[in-house]
């Protein structure tokens, strides 16, 4: 079994985006969906034991941007962004999310 974690940055402001919510998905069953707290991370996602397989996060940053007070265009460009990733038979991974409202970037973490 594996477990995961998350740390979402706004890379606007260069600090943690609270409050993005987001959900973890495997072949289209919702395992878990949750809200970054003041440091831009879920402590209760790691609680959680995955087996090997594909998922897929989807973070709703659209709408933090918008409550951040960006304005936005209709529809705006990014508004879920999805990170499908692969997990191994045990471990640990982190998927860091570096957002802004017209980029984005992920990586496998530690």
């Amino acid at each position: 079994m594996s477990s995961l974690s998350t740390h979402v940055l706004d890379t606007v402001s260069g600090r943690p985006a609270a409050g993005v919510t987001f959900r973890l998905s495997s072949a289209g069953a919702a395992l878990f969906s949750g809200k970054t707290d003041e440091d831009g991370r879920c402590p209760e996602l790691r609680s959680l034991s995955l087996e090997k397989g594909l998922y897929v996060i989807e973070f709703d940053i659209g709408d933090y941007f918008r409550a951040q007070g960006h304005q936005l265009a209709d529809p705006p460009f990014l508004d879920v962004v999805p990170v499908a990733f692969g997990l191994g038979e045990e471990g640990h991974a982190h998927v860091p999310l570096l957002a802004a409202p017209y980029s984005y970037s992920t990586y496998r973490g530690s």
